[in-house]
């Protein structure tokens, strides 16, 4: 069989023009990226109460969600985080098959959307995150700059964060020193006693106005609908004419606390060049070309900073992970080009012009037969690829004199060149193979 295709000039020609094709436009279509997509089957899970403290957030939040959990097959181990204000819990699957993970994730997400109903109605839905190569850090950074920390530099990281998210190949983007807005009630503590109230029930009557209340479903036709009603209400006045109820009857709580517009205490502070700042921390989806979806970033700085003058902002590309694979693949494009000059160099000395042009082609057909493997399982052009293709770029090219070698010692002594083909084959296969696994177990 291997000697008919020898002899079947057409046949094998069509072979290697179909892989340099297939295999270029793999190359040139692979997704781009530093690390290969990897899922560790850890999932978190985070859940917030605000103004809880540590003990009743492990109470009434991670106790009942650590109870779901466990019913939950092929678990390895879980890890849970109560503070204030914050569940965190970390779940790490068994090494399992990506099918079967999947379905023990739906499994995770049904039981604690069960649970949910058991959980204090003030608190956030459970976030279930999948952490992954690809989120676990950020592809890029983008800080936004302004002359001074205040409502416009909020505002615009708001837009900016939504602008963010709606670009292609983006995942989430993580936001620091974006501090909420809050609606602050400041009370006059000498007023309180005079209307026989305490701070803790002005507390409570701004937290029951400021809260959904499910009033049950109404029935329409053959259509059900759950009726809920919101409380919130982001206008100070309608705050402030609430009445609140006291020992001397309802007033409205102007008469006894005064409502602002602020922002919640900031926890993170961010500045750039002495300048307030928000971060903007940006992760791709899988499998998603980093060098692109950085460049989509770098074209969206420059369309809103063209505007800069009139929002007050301006956008900074800070850090991105396109440096490292952008020099790893010319690393390895340089290599792939030196190999095939020494090779062609040295066979042209030795054995001749033409042998040595038939010796060189085998590189590129190689490589392209190589990324063209690559695109078929799913692969991206990462650097363990291309750490890969750089070791057997040197084994590629010692195989290949030691086979042409070969087969021109055999033409030397006059042998038809589809004998001395063969021949030197059947010679050199069992060392280059054992050199070539020797190599690939000892990585």
């Amino acid at each position: 069989m291997f000697q008919r295709f020898i002899q079947n000039h057409v046949l094998a020609n069509l072979f290697f023009l179909l892989v340099i094709i297939l295999g270029t436009i793999s190359y040139l279509t692979l997704p781009r990226e530093q690390d290969p997509s990897i899922n560790f089957n850890w999932i978190q899970i985070t859940t917030s109460l605000p103004g809880a403290s540590a003990i009743d957030i492990e109470k009434r939040i991670t106790d009942p969600l650590e109870d779901v959990i466990r019913s939950i097959s092929d678990i390895k181990f879980v890890s849970s985080n109560s503070r204030e204000g914050v569940s965190s819990i970390l779940i790490r699957f068994n090494d399992i098959s990506e099918r079967l993970f999947d379905k023990r994730i739906a499994d995770l997400r049904r039981e604690i959307q069960n649970k949910q109903n058991e959980l204090p109605g003030e608190a956030s839905d459970p976030f279930i995150f999948e952490i992954t190569t690809d989120n676990a850090y950020p592809t890029a950074s983008i800080v936004a700059i302004s002359a001074a920390n205040d409502e416009n530099l909020r505002l615009q990281s708001e837009r900016l964060k939504k602008q963010l998210e709606n670009i292609k190949g983006i995942d989430r983007v993580m936001t620091t020193a974006l501090d909420d807005p809050e609606l602050q009630v400041f009370f006059d503590p000498q007023k309180l006693p005079h209307y026989g109230i305490k701070p803790s029930d002005l507390a409570d009557t701004v937290r029951s106005y400021y809260q959904d209340t499910p009033a049950g479903s109404l029935k329409v036709q053959s259509k059900e609908w759950f009726i809920r009603l919101t409380g919130t209400n982001a206008d100070t006045s309608a705050l402030a004419v609430l009445p609140v109820l006291t020992a001397q009857g309802e007033v409205p709580l102007s008469e006894i606390a005064e409502v602002k517009r602020g922002r919640e205490k900031p926890r993170q502070l961010v500045s750039f060049n002495h300048q307030a700042a928000v971060l903007f921390a940006i992760t791709k989806k899988p499998k998603s070309n980093t060098l692109d979806l950085v460049a989509r970033l770098n074209e969206f700085i420059i369309e809103r900073n063209q505007y800069s003058d009139n929002t007050g902002v301006q956008l900074v590309l800070i850090d991105d992970s396109t440096e490292i694979t952008n020099r790893s693949i010319n690393v390895m494009q340089t290599n792939a080009l030196v190999g095939l000059a020494f090779v062609l160099f040295v066979t042209w000395v030795f054995l001749g012009f033409k042998i040595a042009i038939l010796t060189s082609i085998g590189i590129p057909f190689i490589l392209a037969g190589t990324f063209w493997v690559i695109s078929l399982i799913g692969q991206s052009l990462n650097i363990m690829v291309l750490l890969g293709v750089v070791i057997s770029l040197g084994m590629l090219v010692d195989d290949a004199v030691v086979v042409v070698e070969a087969i021109y010692q055999r033409l030397a002594k006059g042998v038809d060149r589809i004998t001395a083909c063969i021949e030197a084959l059947k010679e050199v296969a069992i060392p280059v193979t054992t050199a070539v696994l020797t190599t690939m177990s000892a990585f």
